[in-house]
């Protein structure tokens, strides 16, 4: 059965209807999901995630030592594909983490529900949502983790909010070091610039990623960026 519209807006009439008529987003979302011909969200998700998994096929072209820049603006399903790409190394039987400053425990459980997820999915990876996160509270973190292990940052500009930190430029260069003698796989979830929104119709790229203070955006070995639905893999711009 085909949806009237991407997996992302659904979500989105369901967080309008939950404001607007004052119920649980989890009810917002059965809702939705009747009006696409599915009994509830959970079987509207395990359908899509049956006919299209981006998470799969972003996971596949993942090597240790990648570090990987994932953009898009808000609500079109970054940090569900930062998630389930923890879930298919899961899979694999690599571990993993989600750094997150933006999300609470609460969150990330909805999100997973979102996904189709069940409940035994929140332990397919660690969750970290201390304030401390930061390049050094990440590489102590994974600093006896195999090679291999996924991780995800929620998000890149996020590592720059606090002044204690060292400036996020050189995080990223940390970051990027461990990554690379360690064999790891970091994923860093990045906000893109409202004005991509006021341009071209298109996917965003490495020069729509908003950076308030410098990054050398080279040093990411792949980026990927969504929009409306659609996904990209771009390593022709990054190292």
């Amino acid at each position: 059965m085909k949806l009237s519209a991407p997996l992302f807006r659904l979500k989105r009439q369901a967080r309008l209807l939950s404001r607007a008529e004052g119920i649980p987003l989890n009810k917002a979302l059965d809702r939705i999901a009747v009006i696409e011909g599915f009994r509830s969200w959970s079987q509207l998700a395990a359908r899509v995630g049956r006919e299209h998994r981006p998470a799969a096929d972003l996971y596949a072209q993942l090597e240790p030592g990648d570090t990987v820049l994932l953009g898009a603006r808000p609500g079109h399903g970054k940090t569900l594909l930062g998630l389930g790409l923890l879930l298919e190394a899961a899979k694999t039987g690599r571990g993993g983490t989600f750094f997150t400053l933006d999300y609470h425990e609460e969150d990330v459980a909805r999100s997973l529900g979102s996904l189709g997820a069940g409940a035994s999915a929140a332990n397919a990876f660690a969750l970290d949502t201390s304030d401390e996160i930061c390049a050094a509270h990440i590489i102590a973190r994974l600093s006896d983790s195999p090679r291999g292990t996924l991780s995800v940052i929620d998000y890149l500009q996020l590592l720059d909010q606090r002044r204690t930190n060292p400036e996020i430029g050189v995080q990223i260069r940390n970051l990027k070091r461990f990554v690379v003698s360690s064999g790891h796989i970091l994923v860093l979830i990045s906000q893109i610039d409202r004005a991509f929104e006021r341009g071209a119709a298109g996917l965003p790229g490495l020069a729509d990623v908003r950076l308030p203070n410098p990054v050398d955006l080279t040093l990411f070995t792949k980026a990927c960026f969504l929009h409306d639905g659609e996904a990209r893999m771009d390593t022709r711009e990054v190292a």
